[in-house]
């Protein structure tokens, strides 16, 4: 199986990347043990299938060391050539504090080391806390790595559209920023797009199959009880369900995603994640990763042959118009992480 051209995105001069990333969340710890051998087994499933693209942070478990075994077996097995084939972004998540250009590059340099690059292709820096400023210290040290070639190219996680201004008016050049979007939560749509748009900054989008509830696996299901709710992210999603307009809505947006999948002849979350890749400024779909687990290779696959028309569209909105307005409930992306 080989993924068709329009699964890939020139998202820098230098990195051509699949639009699904293949999201690391899921080895952090709270979606079930993972055996280390078959992960990297799996790795090597994603990458021949096209899904070249990793999603991971300093913080998700073994992730990072995850990707320095995948990178030393793929080079044993294949030569150092087909390194150039895979494209892992991290984040750094530091506590906020004072920030010296010594704590970042030691950092930096721990995940250069677990990941055993040279350079990190893309670092997505998050911050707890915008009252304390030393962030925009973290990235002006950031971008002398970047200068220095420790880093390839500066992103961001989780930042609302008024900080993610106040850095690029700093002068510090980001290539992303990484937010939650999916049919449930549209809080980009408010602000964020439009200024990405103007600045040339592309959205990864996480939380865009909530978890999986947007499934075939939830339709026409009873609301779970919180004993169902077996990993951290179904535990999460489930408030922002909650928050947008409950079950019984959900249900309703379940049963005309159905209904427009059979349409294409494609599975729900099919629809879902289209839905948000063709939404502008968007770069890249993150869809969380269970190595060793559960695979969803071929079912993701299909998502770059499906094409929503506008009654699609018409219909989904329609479902959303019902529901509460999430940005405000909560405020712009990220905000639910600063409350």
């Amino acid at each position: 199986m080989m993924l068709s051209a329009e699964s890939r995105l020139q998202f820098t001069p230098d990195l051509n990347i699949c639009r699904i990333l293949n999201g690391m969340w899921q080895v952090s710890g709270g979606h079930g043990r993972i055996n280390p051998q078959a992960a990297i087994e799996s790795m090597f499933k994603y990458v021949d299938a096209g899904f070249t693209t990793w999603d991971l942070a300093d913080h998700y478990g073994p992730a990072e060391d995850f990707i320095g075994e995948f990178r030393r077996q793929l080079a044993a097995t294949r030569g150092k050539e087909a390194l150039s084939q895979v494209q892992a972004f991290t984040k750094w998540v530091p506590r906020p504090g004072k920030m010296t250009k010594k704590f970042v590059e030691e950092n930096i340099d721990i995940s250069l080391r677990r990941m055993d690059v040279e350079s990190l292709d893309l670092m997505q820096f998050h911050w707890w806390k915008y009252l304390d400023k030393n962030y925009l210290d973290a990235l002006k040290y950031m971008a002398e790595l970047q200068t220095e070639g420790k880093i390839k190219h500066l992103a961001l996680t989780n930042f609302d559209t008024e900080h993610l201004q106040i850095i690029t008016e700093a002068g510090i050049k980001i290539v992303s920023n990484q937010v939650q979007f999916s049919l449930v939560d549209r809080r980009p749509e408010v602000n964020m797009i439009k200024f990405c748009q103007q600045h040339d900054i592309k959205l990864f989008t996480y939380g865009s199959l909530c978890g999986g509830f947007l499934s075939e696996k939830y339709l026409g299901k009873p609301k779970p009880r919180s004993f169902d709710l077996t990993t951290v992210s179904l535990r999460k999603y489930k408030n922002m369900i909650d928050g947008w307009g409950g079950w019984e809505l959900f249900q309703e947006l379940l049963s005309t995603l159905k209904e427009i999948a059979d349409k294409h002849g494609v599975s729900i979350s099919n629809v879902a994640v289209r839905s948000i890749l063709d939404q502008p400024a968007v770069g890249g779909v993150i869809v969380g990763a269970r190595l060793g687990i559960a695979e969803h290779i071929e079912d993701n696959a299909k998502i770059f042959s499906l094409y929503l028309d506008a009654e699609d569209s018409d219909r989904i909105n329609t479902i959303s118009q019902k529901s509460r307005d999430l940005y405000q409930v909560i405020g712009d992306c990220g905000d639910e992480y600063r409350k």
